[in-house]
């Protein structure tokens, strides 16, 4: 899955031998005048949280590339698929783009039906990773990952909070593997979830760095492990869960996304502008204070991962028993 289908690329060959020379001549010139006026981005969840914050560090170092403004507005709700529902629907010019968490394609459709399908958006690239870390109230008795599987398989659910499903699968995940139970309290926002721990509501989180760091750093909250592929840079020496022997990670892409047939040409640009912006030490600093980390992936390699993603998380969903809701 490493290229995508050319679908009618004879007919589109036959097409440009046939045309006539003024035609052709003038296609150079509409990718050297694009963009012509300025760009909005939408982002596919709330301002304020982590892929927002990453995606107008992304938008202010394409203005530098693009020679145009980036407008940024946000459009969240739906587990993070209104906004790609709304750009599927726009004109496809390359002027209105849209910000793609893997888990919008990936988790959401198995979870409740969406509108919009992946093939009604062309993936110009993915340009970040999210990160998760397991995180208990500082007075917890849970000092090691060993010691939450224990207690999961005690005589109650442990109670976790969190406030999207690829949160929640890593613990539903966690349990399937230890036999644990864990009981999901759904909360709104990471803050909201972290303040729920912090109450006493709940027994233990699933957050992104920007959702508990301050917490951390207090000493009312504790990182018991990390849940992504790498440890927190912030604390080294917190080991992953692999590392603790349970074989459960998850590292959360983001992509740019513009509607399905924007033109080849255009969709060029903007990656070349995103793999810009990823270099960027600026963009690549805002990402770290977010507790996000700047990486690049090309669109059709995005396209490929995003299907090999959406065929395991159906799998994962179908095995720890998260039912769709009609």
């Amino acid at each position: 899955m490493n290229g995508i289908t050319r679908r009618g690329f004879g007919l589109r060959a036959f097409a440009a031998l046939s045309a006539p020379a003024t035609l052709l001549a003038g296609a150079p010139a509409r990718a050297a005048a694009y963009p012509e006026r300025d760009i909005t981005m939408v982002v596919n969840f709330g301002a304020g949280g982590v892929t927002d914050l990453m995606s107008r560090a992304l938008a202010r170092s394409m203005e530098g590339t693009l020679g145009r403004t980036v407008v940024v507005t946000n459009r969240p709700g739906a587990l993070g698929t209104l906004g790609p529902a709304f750009v599927a629907k726009q004109k496809p010019d390359g002027y209105t783009l849209g910000t793609v968490s893997a888990s919008a394609t990936t988790i959401t459709p198995h979870l409740m039906d969406v509108a919009f399908k992946p093939s009604d958006l062309q993936f110009i690239a993915g340009y970040g990773i999210n990160r998760y870390g397991l995180v208990v109230r500082a007075d917890s008795p849970l000092k090691t990952v060993d010691d939450l599987v224990k207690a999961a398989k005690g005589s109650k659910s442990m109670l976790f909070g969190s406030p999207s499903m690829p949160n929640s699968l890593i613990l539903f995940l966690l349990g399937k593997m230890t036999g644990g139970r864990f009981e999901l309290v759904q909360y709104k926002s990471g803050p909201e979830a972290a303040a729920a721990l912090i109450g006493s509501q709940v027994d233990v989180i699933v957050p992104n760095p920007p959702d508990v760091m301050s917490h951390i750093k207090s000493g009312r909250l504790r990182l018991l492990a990390s849940a992504s592929s790498a440890r927190w840079p912030e604390f080294p020496d917190v080991p992953t869960l692999k590392e603790t022997g349970y074989n459960v990670a998850y590292d959360a892409w983001v992509g740019l996304a513009a509607p399905a047939g924007t033109p080849a040409d255009v969709v060029a640009r903007l990656q070349s502008a995103v793999q810009a912006a990823i270099r960027d030490p600026q963009s690549r600093q805002a990402y770290a204070n977010v507790g996000a980390e700047a990486a690049f992936m090309p669109g059709a390699e995005y396209t490929d991962f995003l299907a090999r993603e959406r065929a395991q998380m159906k799998q994962l969903i179908q095995d720890v028993g998260v039912q769709k809701v009609n």
